[in-house]
């Protein structure tokens, strides 16, 4: 399976100078905290706790707590790929809300088989050695509430990190804004824009003559650096939160449509075009106070190919259970990546923590 994800990752990051920006960057766009995976991602509007920083970073107006703390991690592909988020936020007051998150995509101990065969023509496997494919993302943003009761605004900054190995590495900046309006007790609508600029990833290439001469040999066009480019992407999100019969027994439904945006031409999306593609996801979350909430959604509409070249709708399902006691939360979700016939399932944990400020002595 190693050999199979090798041959992936040298398709992928050694011919990034040839392609269009399509799905640039992708590993930025998974999602972080169970909450939100259970709920099909559909959070841009109601996430307002330290993982907004990642969603919406103007819902970060609402985490007030001096300090919350959550961290995630997922596996794919029968653990061969693990995704780790880490993300804390500190509240300033009056002055706003300042969110750091990490995010880490990576494929360890890839087998490296470029020099299997040797200068003989035999086949040496003391010659395999490993190497990591990694996607890095640091981002630090910052949310005020402004004059306008229930408007709020945010930004992040963020530096990306990739690295194949010692073959090839970038780095690149970009910035994501959203804006966050609370009507009343029952409705909320966000709106962010990821790659508000466009975000860039300057390329390195570093290959030995031996791995050029591989390429060579395999008919394959030999990488030189180059700048990748992710264009910008809209997310339009729509909430609604009601109290079921009595408020005071605590029993609430809670539920958003998302909507995004891409501008990099035509995807595998429900609406498409050679410009823009648009995808709705949505999600639902019943719950009794803080205690027990139970979710569910639908992301990536999209038709999935069979083997035989005929084609389906399809979406993919998601469930999920959060319980919080005093400051500590604690969700699971389960979700599906791919047509349901290629059985990726993966569970995906999250903890979050919320923090008083020390009491001075």
């Amino acid at each position: 399976m190693k050999y199979i994800i090798l041959s992936l990752v040298i398709i992928q990051f050694f011919t990034l100078k040839a392609q269009a920006p399509k799905y640039s960057n992708e590993f930025l766009h998974l999602g972080v905290g169970a909450q939100a995976f259970a709920m099909g991602n559909a959070v841009a509007a109601s996430s307002e706790d330290v993982t907004a920083g990642y969603w919406n970073p103007a819902g970060l107006t609402s985490a007030t707590e001096w300090l919350q703390v959550s961290a995630m991690h997922s596996e794919y592909f029968a653990g061969i790929a693990k995704y780790d988020y880490v993300g804390v936020s500190h509240s300033l007051g009056k002055k706003g809300v300042l969110g750091f998150t990490f995010l880490r995509f990576g494929v360890d101990d890839i087998p490296n088989t470029t020099q299997l065969i040797d200068n003989d023509g035999r086949i040496n496997y003391d010659n395999v050695t490993t190497f990591t494919a990694g996607d890095y993302a640091f981002m630090g943003s910052y949310a005020k509430a402004l004059a306008v009761p229930g408007l709020s605004l945010g930004g992040t900054v963020k530096v990306i990190h990739r690295r194949v190995g010692d073959f090839a590495k970038s780095w690149g900046f970009g910035l994501d804004a959203g804006v966050k309006y609370r009507l009343n007790s029952h409705w909320k609508f966000g709106l962010v824009a990821r790659d508000a600029t466009s975000t860039f990833n300057a390329w390195i290439f570093n290959l030995s003559q031996d791995m050029q001469q591989v390429f060579l040999s395999t008919g394959n066009e030999i990488p030189t650096n180059g700048l990748e480019l992710s264009l910008p992407r809209f997310i339009t999100g729509i909430a609604y939160n009601h109290s079921i019969g009595n408020p005071e027994k605590g029993f609430n439904i809670a539920a958003e449509l998302d909507i995004d945006a891409t501008t990099d031409g035509m995807r595998n999306t429900l609406i498409k075009s050679n410009t823009f593609s648009l995808d709705p996801h949505m999600g639902i979350q019943l719950s009794f106070k803080e205690l027990v909430k139970v979710r569910g959604g639908v992301s990536s509409i999209q038709q999935f190919k069979a083997i035989d070249g005929s084609s389906s709708w399809g979406v993919q399902p998601n469930l999920g259970l959060g319980v919080g006691i005093k400051g500590f939360n604690l969700d699971y979700a389960f979700t599906r990546l791919g047509a349901a016939e290629a059985g990726y399932y993966t569970h995906v944990f999250s903890l979050k923590f919320k923090l008083s400020q020390p009491k001075k002595k």
